[in-house]
């Protein structure tokens, strides 16, 4: 099949991977524009991109579509079907009528749960047993087109949204395989959202870091996962910030919520349901990340004081 794919980050890479192992003609690849990276901003492409130029294929970085130079870009290249994954920008209708099979989208929820530009981590956030990935019909609403196919998985209780996020990408590389042929056969049933049901998955800011020592200890322990790799949860510890990127449940907790309960060599702090919340893997501002027992060992905490 002649296919445009439009993909930006890590988790679209293996689903473009997949369209060339399964022997589809990629037309072209769209991508977002190149951006400065690292202490030193060296202009760096995006991961679908450099994968696009490891095969040699037509690589498009429009800055958007409102100048209709990208449209017309696609209309020149007429493909069956345009495969979008991560992409990072909304298709306007013009673009949208252009493939004759329409826009497939390949996003990471089971639909119409967790609209929006980040429904991995709310995933975890929010505290699912279960998630997975659905492939869609787009439309000109934010997630809102037919569904063709799903994907299911269960969330460890200690998976960090960076770990999902690595499943997913898979998983979504394996739905996609198997949708597209089915979508060229006619075989596949569109099956129109419940809006009713929809909740929404918006885009993380750093304002969400600070760790919420007044609720439960899973809802806690859900927010420190749910923001590994990024934004990073945060915390104040013996007078200084830290990040921190791994914690376990810790049993009960007689003591009122962000007091430290067990500071000898494990760093175990009360929350709010009467539970407790281990903090096992962190970051000192300035410093490299390293485990609590390491940080307690140069940074003594007392049993009692509090974490804000």
């Amino acid at each position: 099949m002649n296919i445009v794919f439009m993909g930006t980050p890590d988790f679209a890479v293996p689903c473009l991977a997949r369209l060339i192992a399964d022997g589809h003609t990629i037309l072209g690849v769209f991508s977002q524009p190149d951006k400065p990276q690292g202490r030193h901003m060296t202009l760096t492409a995006p991961p679908v991109k450099a994968l696009a130029l490891q095969h040699k294929l037509p690589v498009y970085q429009p800055k958007g579509f409102r100048s209709g130079k990208a449209a017309e870009i696609l209309r020149k290249l007429s493909p069956d079907l345009i495969v979008v994954v991560a992409y990072g920008k909304i298709l306007p209708k013009a673009v949208l009528e252009i493939p004759r099979l329409g826009c497939v989208n390949i996003h990471g929820s089971l639909l119409p749960k967790l609209r929006g530009a980040a429904p991995i981590q709310w995933a975890v956030l929010n505290g699912e047993a279960v998630t997975g990935v659905s492939a869609m019909l787009l439309d000109e609403g934010m997630d809102t087109g037919d569904v063709l196919s799903m994907r299911k998985t269960p969330i460890g209780a200690n998976e960090t949204a960076g770990e999902l996020f690595d499943r997913l990408s898979a998983l979504g590389a394996e739905l996609l395989g198997s949708t597209v042929p089915a979508l060229a056969a006619g075989t596949l049933p569109r099956v129109k959202q419940d809006n009713r049901a929809a909740t929404h998955a918006p885009m993380l800011d750093k304002s969400i870091c600070p760790i919420p020592w007044h609720k439960s200890a899973q809802e806690v322990h859900n927010h420190i996962r749910g923001l590994n790799p990024w934004p990073i949860a945060l915390t104040t510890l013996a007078g200084k910030t830290v990040k921190v990127y791994e914690s376990a449940l810790a049993g009960a907790a007689d003591a009122p919520a962000g007091t430290v309960i067990d500071s000898a060599g494990r760093l175990v702090i009360a929350c709010a349901d009467g539970s407790a919340v281990e903090i096992r893997t962190l970051q000192p501002q300035g410093k490299k990340q390293m485990t609590a027992a390491q940080f307690l060992a140069g940074n003594p905490v007392e049993a009692g004081s509090r974490l804000i």
